[in-house]
């Protein structure tokens, strides 16, 4: 018969739990540090007091209660990373990439406006001339001392009588140190005679006519007329830009139309007879703000045949064509942005209308001088006197002309009033 083995309370187990039966039971030796309530509740039980409940949780664990547990796994718990990540500022990457992108965006649109505008400058450079598109003959001299002379012609066109007899002729002097532009109109009626460039002899509007005759091209009509308005004035013209009468219609009308301030009333006809009889059938231009367009702005600026005197000469329509022309150059603003659709359209009316031996950039650049600060009038009195010459035409010489040639004294009075300081520059549209 087996003897039975007493038992005796074991921290850490069941009372009385055999010791030989719980051999892996620890002994107090090397035993773990109980907390103070667990020691004081085995020592209650090992005093014989059957108060002491029966705590199966806390038999399990070793002597350690659920409360223990619970505020050891509390206190081991690790701080949540939401609470770290609110702690931490903001990062801006976010908003600094879509700024890049924004840019790059902008940089693109930029390179692509720029090389369709480019595209569409170099085809329109193409029907207007035949020097290169990528190359300036104004960027030097405009920055230089010397003056730079640019002529300017109108006239009809083929769909008119008389089609390439110049019915306007301005020089643009421009001086480079000052950045200040004169504008010097030509009277059609001056008569050439004794000039190299022009054997035939003949009004100045007649070269244009005879040019063209000759070589077959506007370009040789516009060089034939540069070199015989160079003998007369004295004046260096090295660069031409010619226009027809349809291509200034269309230019106006791709702006818009135009304002001007016209500071006389006047009525007009296209018939002489009309005009010797006082009858202005054809219509009026009234005192003050005038809004025309394309067919409006060409009649206001071709009228001959008028109600008043004064504005029936050459020097009267010159000024007016300097009124369209100051008009067209405002509708361009500043440059810029808001220059390029106002531009773009003038490119489309001029392709075909324009002929020059300018590049599109030095057009561009010839822009900023059609604004005029002075007028040099040809008049009659000091500098011209009216006349008829063989067959009765009326025509303008030199005042104290003495023959084929004889222009020193327009080339005199040019050079003295070039000369001449300009102290408040005015715009070129009295």
């Amino acid at each position: 018969m087996m003897a039975k083995t007493a038992y005796q309370p074991i921290i850490g187990g069941l009372p009385g739990d055999p010791v030989s039966s719980r051999p892996d039971v620890p002994s107090l030796r090397g035993a773990p540090v109980q907390h103070e309530h667990t020691v004081r509740r085995q020592a209650s039980y090992a005093r014989g007091d059957d108060t002491v409940p029966y705590d199966r949780e806390l038999i399990r664990s070793g002597g350690r209660s659920s409360s223990d547990r619970r505020r050891q796994a509390t206190a081991r718990r690790p701080p949540r990373r939401r609470a770290l990540r609110e702690e931490q500022p903001r990062r801006r990457g976010g908003f600094l990439r879509t700024v890049r992108w924004i840019l790059l965006v902008a940089v693109i649109a930029l390179v692509a406006g720029g090389v369709l505008l480019g595209t569409r400058a170099a085809a329109f450079n193409a029907t207007v001339t035949d020097t290169p598109f990528v190359s300036t003959a104004l960027l030097g001299p405009l920055n230089g001392s010397d003056r730079v002379n640019v002529i300017m012609v109108g006239y009809g066109g083929a769909d008119h009588d008389g089609a390439y007899l110049a019915d306007s002729i301005q020089v643009l002097s421009i001086d480079p140190e000052t950045d200040t532009t004169t504008t010097i109109p030509i009277p059609r009626d001056l008569w050439i005679e004794g000039v190299d460039a022009f054997s035939q002899n003949g009004k100045v509007n007649e070269v244009f006519a005879v040019g063209h005759a000759t070589t077959g091209t506007v370009d040789g009509a516009a060089e034939r007329l540069a070199e015989v308005v160079s003998t007369v004035t004295g004046l260096e013209i090295e660069h031409w830009l010619t226009i027809d009468f349809e291509g200034f219609r269309e230019m106006v009308d791709a702006v818009g139309g135009v304002t001007i301030d016209n500071p006389t009333r006047f009525c007009w006809t296209t018939i002489e007879e009309f005009h010797f009889a006082g009858r202005w059938e054809m219509g009026c231009f009234e005192q003050g703000l005038l809004a025309l367009d394309g067919d409006e702005a060409l009649t206001y600026t071709r009228a001959r045949y008028t109600s008043v005197v004064d504005e029936s000469t050459d020097f009267a329509r010159s000024v007016r064509q300097a009124r369209i022309i100051s008009a067209l150059r405002g509708s361009l603003g500043e440059g810029g942005i808001g220059a390029i659709g106002p531009g773009l359209g003038l490119m489309d009316a001029m392709e075909g209308r324009v002929r020059t031996d300018l590049s599109v950039v030095d057009l561009f650049l010839l822009s900023g001088h059609l604004n005029s600060d002075r007028r040099l009038e040809l008049t009659e009195g000091p500098v011209l006197t009216a006349t008829t010459n063989t067959i009765g035409q009326y025509i303008l010489v030199p005042t104290g002309w003495t023959g084929p040639g004889s222009y020193g004294p327009i080339r005199a009075y040019l050079e003295a009033g070039l000369a001449e300081p300009i102290e408040s520059p005015m715009p070129d549209a009295p």
